[in-house]
């Protein structure tokens, strides 16, 4: 049995699941707008460990999203995951945080975009197949009418995650669908982390960054 904890903290979604052989036992998450990722993410961690009647020494891995998305939230799930590695001895997986978004969407034909809002008219995009593999890589890039046009004109088109809104005021092609209210969650990295440790696909918990995509950029508050 492979029991692994995994953490979702790159958007306003603070989400902990804990997965047994790939299946979700136990989920806690809040998406509420205001960040409280540091105050409420190791408690979660806690719960749901508790909730499974294990132990954190049961865990034989710790999976996080790496990104994109918030730099600040990516940073303090990157943290715990490192700091519960560490001290347990246990392996450090990745899980693309963008392929993990695309596996809400359970279509049998059509592309997935699943897109993350970033600072005015961007997103941080990639697209998938319906079968959840990658065609076209991660970017951010700045929207417009024609976005995804060379998509588009071949299947449907399934846009999903919060930069959804902005783009549905742009694109209006008939074959694009949008998927609203979704973020990144833990619940999808269950079996995405599980194939990993299968695989012995992890990362060097020393060195390890998330994927942030662009350096950050502190804005200046309003006054």
């Amino acid at each position: 049995m492979t029991y692994i904890l995994n953490i979702e903290t790159a958007t306003t979604n603070c989400s902990v699941s804990l997965s047994k052989d790939g299946e979700t036992l136990v989920l806690k998450e809040d998406s509420s707008p205001d960040y409280s990722h540091a105050e409420t993410l190791h408690l979660y961690i806690q719960d749901v460990v508790e909730q499974a009647e294990l132990k954190l020494r049961d865990l034989n891995a710790i999976a996080v999203s790496k990104g994109p998305g918030s730099y600040t939230g990516l940073r303090i799930g990157v943290s715990a995951a490192k700091g519960l590695c560490f001290s347990l001895g246990i392996p450090l997986i990745s899980v693309s945080t963008l392929k993990s978004l695309a596996c809400q969407v359970h279509v049998e034909e059509g592309f997935i975009v699943p897109m993350l809002d970033a600072r005015r008219m961007e997103v941080y995009a990639s697209v998938f197949d319906f079968k959840h593999e990658e065609v076209r890589e991660i970017r951010a890039e700045i929207l417009n009418e024609s976005s995804y046009s060379e998509f588009l004109t071949q299947q449907k088109v399934y846009f999903v995650g919060n930069g959804v809104e902005k783009t549905q005021r742009l694109i209006k092609h008939p074959n694009a669908i949008f998927i609203e209210g979704k973020l990144p969650s833990a619940q999808e990295m269950s079996p995405l982390a599980y194939e990993k440790h299968k695989k012995n696909d992890i990362e060097d918990v020393a060195y390890f960054d998330p994927y942030y995509l662009k350096d950050f950029i502190a804005l200046k508050p309003k006054s």
